[in-house]
């Protein structure tokens, strides 16, 4: 490789890892909320009901967020959506800290989850839209890389916190309990976000959809090198038709049928399964979880780390295979995967049994058993459904409908995220996490024939080859 390929890679990685760093406050945000639970129940004297409230409240934001960033993507451009997500995440951490009541608490993590929304979506459109097909899918795969690192982040924070406060609800630095430092440490990658974005590079496909040729070519020229940027140009301009029409939700329609796309209920379909197995619940509710089968806190957060360092480890298996062996069959075997190890989890929790002083507590070996299917659960979900849903999502749409398309799953996943979080406290306590469970096992069975039936393998192909 010449020396001018070798400034183009480093160019394309540090790109990535700045859009990727999207994905560490989606993460972030995410997760922080996990070991702030009981705070937030003393300090807003909050009912199972209203936890399921002031957790679920981000993912409102989430929806809302990424729907709405697809098409602003395509109107004001990628770095400029991810700009934005950087200033909300920003204002969310120092707002959700410095929270005096349940309602403005509410309102700084629905901004938090509009800037997570937006960074959900743009990252992988961003990053499919810079790098080469040939090692697109690895490159998207960061994103997952660093969403996990973003939770594990969180997680270790909130256990160092506590534990050094002596408790989440225990007074730390200005005399103010740990569960708001938890969330005002998010301040400090959402700034370091915000001015690494501005030294990226704008989207040539989206230059070349707005007419500004000759911009694109000259960041094609800075990624790719001159020769092959001229060639890149050509094909990006006979994909999207700029000069005709700018992109936009009419076409999602299929207009010799008046019908939506079939890909676009495709890319809903995937978008909706990866949150109905309730992976989720593990990363919002992992703590109170453990707790609720007989773990103390302390070990109860430390199980959270350990997921989130199996949890990378899974990704980076999956950025080593995914442009070797395709999309699908990684998606096939993660489904049948999740499949077994939530129903073995559910079988663990339908043996627990209640204890004189309150609370549950699983018999014998079965909360290693619990503990050893929810790890490897996890496992499965991300090394294959985590990244590769979000690879998909960012390569299979063509160039015209991409934003449009992506706004659509996106805010499909985040109402799905939404339903699964809200209502899993209730589920936990009636009919029981044995059944709750079931259905999540249920679904991971599902979406494995979902896949087989509807999902085509877009593993090598240039962006603009994608029919819609």
């Amino acid at each position: 490789m010449d020396q001018g390929s070798t400034t183009n890679r480093r160019l394309i990685l540090a790109t990535v890892f700045v859009a990727a760093i999207g994905g560490f406050m989606f993460g972030y945000d995410s997760g922080v909320i996990n070991g702030t639970q009981k705070g937030l129940e003393a300090a807003f004297d909050l009912g199972r009901l209203g936890i399921g409230v002031n957790v679920g409240a981000i993912l409102l934001g989430s929806a809302v967020g990424a729907f709405g960033a697809g098409r602003l993507a395509d109107v004001v451009g990628r770095r400029a959506v991810m700009m934005i997500a950087a200033g909300l995440f920003l204002l969310s951490a120092l707002l959700a800290g410095g929270a005096t009541s349940s309602a403005i608490f509410i309102v700084a993590r629905i901004l938090g989850g509009l800037g997570v929304g937006a960074a959900s979506v743009i990252s992988p459109i961003y990053i499919s839209e810079i790098v080469p097909a040939e090692v697109r899918g690895r490159l998207v795969s960061i994103q997952q890389i660093m969403i996990i690192a973003g939770l594990t982040g969180a997680f270790v924070a909130n256990y160092l916190l506590a534990s050094f406060a002596g408790g989440s609800t225990a007074a730390l630095w200005l005399d103010l309990p740990a569960w708001r430092w938890m969330f005002w440490l998010q301040a400090i990658p959402a700034s370091i976000y915000l001015l690494a974005l501005t030294a990226v590079v704008e989207s040539p496909r989206y230059l070349v959809a707005r007419g500004m040729d000759e911009k694109a070519l000259a960041v094609l020229s800075r990624l790719e090198g001159a020769g092959e940027a001229a060639r890149k140009l050509h094909d990006i301009r006979a994909a999207s038709a700029a000069a005709e029409r700018r992109p936009s939700f009419a076409d999602l329609i299929d207009r010799s049928t008046g019908r939506i796309r079939p890909l676009l209920w495709v890319g809903v379909g995937l978008a909706a399964f990866q949150q109905l197995v309730g992976i989720n619940v593990v990363f919002y509710y992992g703590a109170t979880l453990w707790e609720a089968v007989g773990f103390a806190e302390s070990d109860a957060l430390k199980i959270n780390i350990l997921s989130g360092v199996l949890s990378v480890a899974a990704c980076l298996g999956t950025i080593a295979c995914i442009d070797r062996i395709g999309r699908k069959p990684l998606l096939l075997t993660g489904s049948i995967g999740m499949a077994v190890t939530l129903a073995v989890l559910a079988w663990a929790f339908s043996t627990a049994v209640a204890q004189p002083g309150g609370g549950v507590a699983l018999p014998g070996s079965n909360g290693l058993v619990a503990l050893v299917a929810a790890n490897l659960y996890v496992v499965f979900f991300n090394g294959t459904w985590g990244p590769v849903m979000w690879v998909m999502l960012g390569e299979m749409f063509p160039n015209r409908t991409r934003g449009a398309s992506l706004a659509i799953a996106g805010a499909a996943q985040w109402i799905t995220n939404a339903l699964i979080a809200v209502s899993f406290p209730a589920l936990a306590v009636s009919p029981g996490l044995a059944i709750t469970y079931t259905g999540y096992a249920c679904f991971a069975l599902l979406s494995f024939f979902f896949v087989r039936a509807l999902v085509v393998e877009t593993r090598g192909r240039e962006l603009e080859d994608m029919a819609g």
